[in-house]
């Protein structure tokens, strides 16, 4: 069973729900960030999502842009992202880690060479945000032949047929965007969120994680209560670039929101499930 399935099967089995926090490889540096997703494990993280920094990264809002411009001035690669995670690989083998990025980097890496290294080094799924499903079965088949899930992104305009497409090349999870927009923008609407996730939900048995919106433990605990997953990344980027002179103070900071939005969560999964059964 593959850690990420093993990962959701566990959290089923205890009735909570997975957070998966989102931080750049290699910001502000390598050794920052190998020790920072050893925290966020600490403080409550069920996957890490790890972002391969690109120089045009068009989905992200202006705090992760900055985040790619600044592990990119820091000397961050593509190999430099598969080395930090072989290393984390050293001391952890149990949390799954989805690399979430751009084409561009592992095109030039060449689709074969970058899944085998990838999966070498105990990458367990790749988001890849400008793939569509349409151009994506080469890039599919080198994942499937080492076993790394091919993630995809959904969002509030995602019509039916499109939906159906994406669910049937998916495996790991679904990513839904909670909202129109770049990460970190907006406000999350719940009631459509709920309704879309139940659409979606029509389609596919994965669990589906929300993100693009998450801001604090509140719209963590609201999104705990109708999906599968929590995805939080421009509120930690935020908390790593305001400490950047202090490593030890930016991981606190880290940690600190995932400890409330990992007590949040469990809290509202707890009502929920009374709630069910009353």
């Amino acid at each position: 069973m593959s850690r990420l399935k093993a990962c959701f099967k566990k959290l089923g089995e205890n009735q909570k729900k997975a957070l998966i926090p989102f931080i750049t490889a290699g910001d502000p540096n390598a050794d920052f960030t190998l020790s920072c997703m050893h925290t966020m494990v600490e403080a409550g993280a069920d996957i890490i999502e790890l972002g391969i920094p690109f120089s045009d990264p068009m989905a992200d809002g202006p705090v992760i842009q900055q985040a790619s411009e600044r592990a990119l001035a820091a000397g961050m690669s593509l190999k430099g992202v598969l080395a930090i995670v072989e290393k984390f690989r050293q001391k952890n083998v149990l949390t799954p880690i989805v690399l979430m990025g751009y084409l561009n980097p592992i095109e030039f890496m060449g689709y074969e060479n970058f899944a085998k290294k990838a999966a070498k080094v105990g990458v367990d799924g790749v988001l890849t945000v400008d793939m569509p499903p349409e151009e994506s079965e080469d890039l599919c088949k080198a994942y499937k032949k080492h076993e790394i899930s091919p993630i995809y992104l959904l969002s509030p305009t995602s019509h039916q047929e499109r939906i159906k497409k994406i669910t049937q090349v998916a495996s790991g999870y679904i990513y839904y965007v909670s909202l129109k927009g770049v990460t970190g923008s907006g406000n999350l609407e719940l009631t459509s969120v709920s309704d879309k996730l139940d659409q979606i939900k029509q389609y596919t048995a994965l669990p589906i994680a929300v993100g693009f919106g998450v801001k604090n433990a509140k719209t963590a605990s609201d999104i705990a209560r109708i999906g599968d997953a929590v995805v939080v990344g421009s509120a930690l980027i935020e908390r790593i670039n305001e400490n950047t002179k202090d490593p030890e103070k930016a991981k606190q900071a880290v940690s600190g929101l995932l400890n409330s939005m990992r007590l949040a969560m469990d809290t509202a999964t707890i009502e929920l499930n009374n709630e069910v059964s009353s």
